[in-house]
């Protein structure tokens, strides 16, 4: 008995650490990859006339002189990453977009104004071009290395306090149907963004980029734990067309589909095993008409693949370029048949 109870005093009697490394730190991570993080401060003029009766010429032509419209000064602010050494920074278009001057601050203290390279609306990607050379540039994740539960460090502006790095951790990845961008295929995080964070980095561990931090999910306004960024893949798909066209060059169907729920399954009398979406409207002379396609078809693959999702496949299709060819797996009146169409150039928002 005394052996026993003698065993279990020593069992909580406090022991001597077993390993002599130290604490573990982030430090190297955002050492690596701050530098290349930049802040965005931004303005543009609005106009406005003393009352809005003034505009219209009935009422102004009672006054023996309209008052100059007045203008005030708009200020806002956001991050960027800077790509390349001869200065390619990549922001979100939110942050630029109807900007008279845009003002980056780098890490090191210097500032200077930005030209914008290019814009996407339908991804909430802008580039900028900054006159300086031998920059500090961001590294690189490998390509879908990304996954749920890893270290996620955010790096940005955020209500303009300057550079600040905050840590979590990858919460989903795939995130769409939120209602943010055209495009959306989200990594959540629940390191902290809040506003100005917007266009900043979302790095790993090795501080390398993950993904361009762009939004938050907020009731307040203020950070709430759940924040989005574009995935770097996709980022850079942008940049790419940016850079090269000035625009998104981007794929074309001419189709408008619903997923295939478990009533429409049973309405068209398949099986609940079935996966695909039902074609709800076609635009008359697109690539989907020209290939036959009509309504109440129920699209089972594109290229291959099932047609899960239309957010998804929309994302797939705008990935490819006009002219390519597409395969279709089509299911029309319970016969399964395939056709091709070739795709035509989607219109970008501006």
């Amino acid at each position: 008995m005394g052996l026993v109870i003698a065993s279990l005093v020593l069992h909580f009697i406090p022991k001597e650490p077993q390993h002599s490394a130290p604490v573990a730190s982030y430090a190297p991570a955002v050492n690596l990859a701050a530098p290349a993080v930049v802040n965005i401060y931004t303005s543009k003029t609005i106009r406005q006339s003393p009352h809005p009766l003034l505009n219209d010429p009935f009422f102004r032509r009672f006054f023996d002189r309209a008052p100059m419209p007045r203008s005030r000064i708009q200020n806002s602010l956001g991050s960027g990453v800077i790509l390349t050494t001869n200065g390619l920074v990549i922001t979100n278009y939110h942050v630029i977009n109807e900007a008279d001057e845009i003002l980056v601050a780098l890490k090191d203290g210097r500032t200077t104004n930005a030209t914008v390279v290019g814009k996407d609306k339908e991804t909430d990607i802008a580039l900028l071009q900054i006159p300086l050379q031998d920059l500090p540039v961001i590294s690189f994740a490998g390509e879908d290395t990304l996954q749920v539960g890893d270290v996620a460090l955010a790096i940005g502006n955020p209500f303009g306090v300057g550079q600040t790095v905050t840590l979590g951790i990858v919460s989903a990845t795939g995130r769409n149907q939120l209602g943010i961008t055209t495009y959306e295929d989200f990594i959540q995080t629940d390191a902290a963004v809040n506003p100005g964070n917007s266009g900043g980095a979302l790095v790993n561990a090795y501080g390398e980029l993950v993904g361009i931090n762009t939004a938050i999910y907020s009731q307040s306004g203020g950070y709430q734990g759940i924040g989005f960024a574009i995935p770097l893949k996709h980022a850079l798909r942008v940049v790419s067309d940016l850079v090269q066209y000035g625009q998104v060059v981007r794929g074309w169907l001419g189709l408008e589909t619903q997923e295939l729920s478990e009533q429409l399954k049973t309405a068209f009398g398949l099986p609940d095993q079935l996966e695909g979406q039902v074609v709800v409207g076609v635009v008359a002379g697109g690539p989907a008409d020209q290939a036959g396609l009509l309504k109440g078809d129920i699209v089972t693959h594109y290229n291959g693949k099932t047609a899960l999702k239309g957010t998804e496949t929309m994302r797939q299709i705008a990935d490819l370029m006009p002219g390519d060819t597409i395969s279709l797996g089509i299911i029309r009146q319970g016969q399964y048949f395939e056709v091709k169409a070739t795709l035509g150039q989607r219109v970008n928002s501006q």
